[in-house]
This record gives C-alpha cells, sequence and structure tokens, in this order.
C-alpha cells in the first residue's frame, strides 16, 4: 500500500491505454452532452472539429477509467479528491484515437486538522497515440498517512 509519504514531489507516472471508439462516442454524447458535433460527421464537418469529435467530458471519464486501473494495479492509501484546477482541452479526441496518461506530482501537504491525511497536487496530461497531449487538469486528491503502531 503506499500511503502519503512515500510519494515524493517530482514523481511522475505513465500509464493507460484508451482506444477511442465511434460507438461509445456517439453513446456518451447521447446521453450526456448532445450537442450536434458529438453526435453527427455533417455537423461536426461545419465546426473547427471537421469530424466527429469526442466530448471532452467523455475524454475526462476515460482518463478516470485509466485512473482507476492503475491504481488497482498499484493499491494506494487514496481517499478520493476535493476537486480539479485548470481543466483545459488542448485538442480534440476522435473515434480512433488511442489515448494515455502522465502524472506529476506538484505539491504536497500535511493537514493541520486531520493529521490522519495530507493533499496533493497532481498535474495529468492525457496523450493520443500521436504523442500530442489532448487534455490536462491538476488533480486535488486526498492520501491516508501511514497508520502509527
Amino acid at each position: 500500500m503506499i500511503y502519503f509519504e512515500d510519494v515524493e514531489v517530482g514523481t511522475k507516472a505513465s500509464f493507460g491505454r484508451y482506444e477511442v471508439t465511434r460507438e461509445e462516442v456517439l453513446a456518451f454524447a447521447e446521453k450526456y452532452d448532445p450537442q450536434p458535433f458529438h453526435l453527427s460527421d455533417e455537423e461536426a464537418a461545419k465546426t473547427h472539429f471537421g469530424r466527429l469529435a469526442a466530448s471532452g467530458w467523455h475524454t475526462c471519464a476515460m482518463t478516470m477509467s485509466m485512473f482507476v486501473a492503475h491504481n488497482k494495479a498499484h493499491p494506494s492509501a487514496g481517499l478520493g479528491a476535493a476537486g480539479v484546477d485548470e481543466l483545459r482541452w488542448l485538442k480534440p479526441v476522435f473515434p480512433g484515437d488511442v489515448l494515455r496518461c502522465e502524472t506529476e506530482l506538484l505539491e504536497k501537504r500535511a493537514s493541520e486538522k486531520r493529521p490522519e491525511m495530507g493533499s496533493m497536487r497532481n498535474q495529468m496530461t492525457v496523450y493520443n497515440q500521436n504523442d500530442e497531449p489532448v487534455m490536462r487538469f491538476i488533480a486535488l486528491g486526498l492520501m491516508r498517512r501511514r497508520p502509527t503502531a
């Protein structure tokens, strides 16, 4: 188990592989972001996307899927998150793209009010198969401190 004390500022990790499918782009858009350029090739062609593009919120969901799979393979004492800062969709994500993630721990701080936990600021960058960044944000994570005997 990885605890708050085990992580160091500057630590980087690369993980994930997510193949973006047309069917999933359409299904997500129909349910959660039914804008025309997420639902129709013809409508998307009229926009700066030029073709059917995944919702930015779908890109967030795909990223979360990769993050959870990574955490299952590397168990930590994570306690969820307090939020996200500086979310940016840098490039469109298209059906056929293959996404991956990189994180870097920017800052960590032990809680003064809750001594059993600490907070961390991690920059998450999502890349496509051409190593182009498509999304970036700062995750405000919470992690349990190592129990004392």
